[in-house]
């Protein structure tokens, strides 16, 4: 069996998680945004693929389980119960839990959040979004605190933020460039965007990550990116990784690949 050991660089600072002896295969899906059949489906696919694959199995989400979507409380329920028959799961951190987590605990910051798909998500805990946003933010907290289960929150408060196995890191943004891994800033690892997705990063690990959608994934140098914008209408993408370190993709629409 692999090992997985988590580790935080400060004591501030989210689990960062390392995988020795790498699985034989790991699957990495992007940003699910409350599409919870989307989601069902991927891992179908996934159970399906791997079937003939002898050794561990490893699911990684990268974050991005609420917000926009229509299920995210119920996408939360999934994610907590056991992964597949035959498979471990880590979850990552995306910037929408950090930001759903804020909106929890710290109710008068949580405008941004609810333009940023927050209204979708209270709607999937069964709260009224409009009459909710002309509460005062101690009865905001109060809702919150009485539709959102204590598992839910506590599965945002521990979720890590980036796993690294063998040539691979896996997190829900990306990296800054040459700044070497164990000096990422957490704020980083969720929410950046340049210069990451245009200059190489200068490292010695190719980085899985979501957050930016795109038409179709991508492989650039040192770099996969697979958020497909499955909540706005485009398809859930999954990318498979190999011990022997050959890559592919399938997604819910149609199964992509690449050497």
């Amino acid at each position: 069996m692999f090992n997985i050991f988590a580790k935080s660089p400060r004591p501030e600072a989210a689990p960062r998680i390392k995988i020795e002896n790498q699985p034989a295969v790991i699957y990495a899906i992007g940003d699910i945004h409350g599409c919870l059949d989307k989601l069902k489906a991927i891992e179908s696919f996934i159970i399906e693929d791997a079937a003939d694959i002898d050794g561990d199995k490893l699911i990684i989400t990268l974050g991005d389980y609420v917000d926009r979507g229509p299920a995210s409380a119920q996408t939360l329920n999934h994610l907590i119960r056991r992964a597949p028959e035959g498979f471990k799961r880590i979850c990552l951190r995306g910037n929408h839990e950090a930001m759903f987590l804020k909106a929890i605990e710290q109710p008068k910051t949580m405008g941004d959040w609810l333009d940023w798909g927050g209204r979708e998500t209270l709607t999937s805990y069964g709260i009224d979004a409009d009459a909710f946003r002309s509460m005062s933010a101690k009865t905001r907290g109060q809702v919150m605190q009485s539709f959102i289960s204590d598992d839910h929150i506590a599965f945002l408060k521990n979720l890590p933020i980036m796993a690294t196995a063998g040539a691979f890191t896996f997190v829900h943004a990306g990296i800054r460039p040459k700044t070497a891994l164990d000096q990422q800033r957490d704020e980083d690892l969720i929410w950046i965007r340049e210069p990451f997705l245009s200059q190489p990063h200068g490292l010695p690990t190719t980085v899985v990550h979501g957050h930016t959608p795109l038409e179709a994934p991508s492989i650039v140098e040192g770099r996969i990116g697979i958020d497909t914008g499955a909540y706005a209408g485009g398809p859930l993408t999954a990318v498979k990784i190999l011990q022997s370190g050959a890559v592919s993709f399938m997604s819910t629409i149609e199964t992509k690949t690449s050497a």
